[in-house]
């Protein structure tokens, strides 16, 4: 039963969390035009959400735009290339204005290798529509918030957890 309550809990504290952001600000990196257009496309189709999109092609253009634009979610499309996407997810989950923001990847197919550090979600290009967009940034939004939770509990209980096995 509290297992349940607890459960039905955090389920209402994650929707009330996604519904703050009912104007959705999304940073999208990529350097294929055809894809970022698509994207674009896909981001329109959102219904009931206002949709306020930022383009970056790299690093340096990733940092110009925070300098005014704060963004709810972040898109990389994985054609930058592996060193570059490692680079820039390294880059936005070490930043102090971006770590608490949720990173989706755009991939072509699922037969390359996925990156697993800070990356909270990965979209197939193809099968993407405004619908499954929302759904892949509203989930990743709850795993960031669900992620930064636990570092922050964690923490706190790490302190109690030596300072219990050092009195006994």
């Amino acid at each position: 039963m509290i297992v349940y309550l607890f459960k039905s809990y955090y389920y209402l504290l994650m929707e009330k969390i996604v519904q703050q952001f009912e104007e959705l600000k999304v940073l999208v990196v990529g350097n294929n035009p055809i894809d970022l257009s698509r994207t674009f496309e896909s981001l329109s189709k959102i219904s009931g959400h206002k949709v306020i999109a930022e383009i970056a092609f790299d690093l340096a253009s990733i940092v110009e735009r925070l300098g005014h634009f704060k963004p709810n979610y972040i898109l990389i499309d994985d054609n930058v290339g592996q060193p570059e996407l490692k680079a820039t997810v390294l880059a936005l989950s070490s930043n102090r204005k971006t770590r608490h923001v949720p990173i989706t990847v755009l991939k072509n197919s699922n037969y390359h290798e996925a990156m697993n550090t800070g990356v909270m979600n990965y979209i197939l290009k193809e099968t993407i529509t405004g619908d499954s967009l929302y759904t892949a940034l509203k989930n990743s939004l709850k795993f960031k918030k669900t992620q930064l939770y636990l570092q922050q509990a964690y923490k706190k209980r790490k302190g109690q957890l030596l300072r219990l096995l050092k009195a006994s």
